[in-house]
Parts: structure tokens; C-alpha cells; sequence
């Protein structure tokens, strides 16, 4: 799996990019406000973070400048639904931030003006995402050991757990790393 690139920009587009690691070139999908962040770095060494997806007929990388913008198209993608092709598109119209403000402001009117996103797709992703973002959005002011917690839940999310789920077994735990949560979480939940 590929979780990240460092290389050359040769070519780039609103929404894509191809970078040139090593003499193979990478064809990589990013959001508006990714390739805008990139722009002037044509010829320059640049790193980015990836996800990738791989389906019988495709393989798809996209890219991130910024790991919160990673997680929330992660987060946006698992909803049933919607796709990589509108996760982005929110990652175009709105930044992470902007984004989580959207949704712990419940303003379905702002995510209508998605690109692709009608009031019945607005108010599934306002239900699906509704706390993901609320230990990001201050993750840059929590101290360590909130941080710590805040990547243990995300791992429990990846692993099936649901957001409440996971809060209440990392509740009381105390641990040195994301590991160590995580299995304390496990056992909790078991």
C-alpha cells in the first residue's frame, strides 16, 4: 500500500497531479485547495500523503498536503454513498476546518453547495461524520496524552468500532503509546 510519495511535480491540473518518484510517474487525485498549496512547486521536490484505493477495475491514489485532510476523506469515504469522487469535492470546496465547522454547526445549507451533494446526501454525512471532528479540531492545543488518545480512537474507528464505543473504552486509560492505548481499548471492548 502506498501511504505516501516524494518526488518532482511534472505535471499538474486543478485535481491531479503527476509526480515523478524515481523515474516512475505517479498519477495522484487531490483536492482544490491540495494542488493550490503545491502551486510554484512544478520542478521542486515535494512530499505528499496518500491513500489508495484499489477496486477489480482501478487503482486510485490520492493525495494530501495535510494528514487531517487525509483523515476526513478516510472518515468521508466509509460513508454508503459517497465516494472518493465527493469526498474530494468537499475537500475542494471547504478546507478540514472549515468543514468541521460546517458539521458541529449542523449547516446542511453550506454542504448542499457540494458539487454533488443534494439535502438527503447533506443530512447522511451531518448524521455519519457528527463527532469525528471534535478531538481534531483542537488537536493542535490538547496536550500529548490527548493526542495520543485522539490517533487510539481513530485506529478503533478504522478497526469497525464505533465512535461511542471507542470514547468509553479509552475513557480512564492511561498509556505511553498509541499501541499501548489501543490494546487497552481492545481488551475493554472485548
Amino acid at each position: 500500500m502506498i501511504v505516501g510519495l516524494r518526488g518532482v511535480i511534472v505535471r499538474s491540473e486543478p485535481m491531479m497531479i503527476e509526480l515523478d518518484v524515481g523515474g516512475v510517474i505517479y498519477g495522484v487525485q487531490m483536492s482544490l485547495n491540495a494542488t493550490s498549496k503545491l502551486r510554484g512547486e512544478g520542478g521542486k521536490e515535494v512530499k505528499i500523503i496518500c491513500a489508495q484505493i484499489i477496486r477489480e477495475d482501478s487503482h486510485l491514489l490520492f493525495g494530501f498536503v495535510e494528514e487531517i485532510e487525509k483523515q476526513t476523506f478516510e472518515r468521508l469515504i466509509k460513508i454508503n454513498g459517497v465516494g472518493p469522487k465527493v469526498a474530494l469535492a468537499i475537500l475542494s470546496t471547504y478546507t478540514p476546518m472549515e468543514f468541521a465547522k460546517i458539521i458541529s454547526n449542523k449547516d446542511v445549507d453550506a454542504l448542499k453547495k457540494v458539487p454533488g451533494i443534494g439535502a438527503k446526501g447533506a443530512g447522511k454525512i451531518m448524521v455519519d461524520v457528527a463527532g469525528f471532528f471534535a478531538s481534531l479540531i483542537s488537536d493542535e492545543n490538547l496536550p500529548q496524552e490527548n493526542s495520543l488518545k485522539n490517533e487510539a480512537l481513530l485506529a478503533l474507528q478504522s478497526l469497525g468500532f464505533k465512535n461511542t464505543d471507542a470514547q468509553k473504552a479509552l475513557q480512564g486509560i492511561e498509556a505511553q503509546s498509541v499501541s499501548e492505548l489501543v490494546k487497552l481499548a481492545l481488551k475493554k471492548l472485548a
